[in-house]
């Protein structure tokens, strides 16, 4: 295999830009990052407030108990915390988004398979985010100036999100830094209110059930960890952002830390309402659980707020990279393209209270197909370039990763396949198939030996 040990400048044709002004997003190696580590640490924490985390908590009831959900929790971050780590080495090293990570081991052509797979569960959860903040707008509007039109407050707010989501990364940077705090003091605010209106009840059913430690204690983990299944598979488009200088260790932990506390208020925040009130749309939920008045305004104007800080970090840049390598779409064109394909995903039908179990699937099921990428990119990088990566040649569309790697599809298809055949767990079922069908195939079948260069 031939190899680069160093980091070249300017692959063919690609020449990175010395600066990084507002929006100016490419898919050529990071040569200017914005994000230290307390910044990567607070971007982290301001994207990762998913209203879909709180639908899977409402998913587990009758299931776990309060002990078990919380370990379920912590043990589903602890886990992402290790797949970012892994996953986002090559981006942070080389400086390179997910799309063009993916070409070592899919193809310049393969690689639209890993990005459609990224991109329609991102724009499904942006969809469906959008519509909860707009649903939060206009309940504020509805109690305090008597103006009910929901439909509006969601086209609107969808365009206010195209508007930020085309500033790229320096606009998200600051949005995730500043809104940091607001957002861990609501969810605070928004935990005690759940437990003092709900206490009794909580501890009768919740303390005091069984539960089960099993499979579906398992089971609870992965749906935790599948809300953020589909950043494992593109965490180099973040990592790029960070400075250089973090170890694998350091870089572990600031991803579990930033990810824990937001997941665990609102999974649990989820799994207690739900248990309480058999409701599952949390605006529901907090205009039944908070009496205040102007309290109730900010928890909604929060959970407005926490739409815009994960859409634009989570849910915009996958699916925009992935324009932009496909249709050679600038930033700011496939962003907005993005924002528009959020409306075709009828959110509407995705928060009544029937769906919480639809979505458990959903996650599920996309789970299912993450899982077996992820591994084929963790077993190329670590195991078949030895974290040494020939920028050159990612770059080159006619070089040796030019076309489509049957390899990759061939492992990704075992890995699916293991992962529904045991769809409560798929996205652990699928890693060891995926990745040893990788290796295997990449060592001994001739006919994907040029991606061995």
């Amino acid at each position: 295999m031939t190899t680069s040990t160093s980091r070249p400048d300017a692959p063919q044709g690609i020449a990175p830009a010395a600066t990084k002004s507002l929006g100016d997003e490419s898919l050529a190696p990071q040569k200017t990052r914005i994000m230290g580590r307390t910044s990567y640490l607070l971007a982290w924490f301001g994207g990762c407030v998913s209203i879909g985390t709180f639908t899977m908590g409402s998913s587990v009831v009758g299931t776990l108990n309060l002990i078990q959900a919380t370990v379920a929790i912590a043990i589903g971050c602890f886990i992402i915390g290790i797949a970012l780590a892994l996953n986002g080495a090559a981006g942070y090293k080389y400086g390179i988004p997910f799309m063009v990570q993916a070409r070592s081991a899919f193809g310049f052509q393969g690689t639209r398979l890993p990005g459609l797979v990224r991109a329609v569960p991102a724009i499904v959860w942006y969809g469906f985010q959008s519509w909860i903040g707009a649903g939060a707008l206009n309940l504020v509007s509805a109690t305090l100036f008597g103006y009910d039109n929901l439909i509006v407050f969601f086209i609107a707010f969808q365009f206010v999100q195209i508007g930020l989501s085309v500033l790229g990364f320096q606009g998200i940077k600051w949005l995730e830094n500043v809104g940091s705090a607001f957002i861990l003091a609501s969810l605070v605010y928004m935990f005690y209110s759940t437990v003092a209106r709900y206490g009794d009840t909580l501890s009768a059913n919740l303390v005091t059930m069984e539960g089960s430690w099993g499979l579906p204690f398992w089971g609870a983990t992965m749906l935790f960890l599948g809300i953020y299944s589909t950043m494992m598979l593109n965490v180099s488009d973040y990592s790029r952002e960070h400075v250089e200088g973090s170890g694998p260790g350091l870089l572990t932990t600031l991803y579990a830390m930033s990810i824990l506390p937001c997941t665990l208020f609102m999974g649990l925040i989820g799994f207690m309402v739900s248990e309480a009130t058999g409701v599952a749309d949390p605006i529901r939920v907090f205009a039944n659980a908070v009496d205040n008045t102007p309290l109730l305004m900010t928890t909604l104007l929060f959970i407005a707020f926490a739409q815009v800080t994960t859409n634009v970090l989570n849910n915009v840049v996958p699916p925009t990279y992935v324009l932009m390598d496909t249709f050679k779409l600038s930033y700011r064109k496939a962003s907005v393209v993005v924002g528009l394909l959020a409306f075709a995903t009828f959110p509407w039908e995705l928060v009544k209270d029937e769906s919480a179990a639809g979505l458990q699937v959903f996650v599920q099921t996309y789970s299912a197909f993450l899982g077996p990428i992820f591994a084929v990119l963790v077993v190329d990088y670590y195991l078949i370039r030895r974290r040494t990566l020939d920028l050159d040649k990612l770059y080159d569309p006619n070089g040796p990763y030019r076309g489509v790697n049957l390899a990759a599809f061939i492992a990704t298809a075992v890995g699916v396949v293991a992962a529904f055949s045991f769809s409560t767990i798929s996205w652990y079922a699928s890693l060891i198939p995926a990745g040893l069908t990788y290796l295997l195939l990449m060592r001994y079948w001739q006919g994907c030996q040029r991606f061995n260069q």
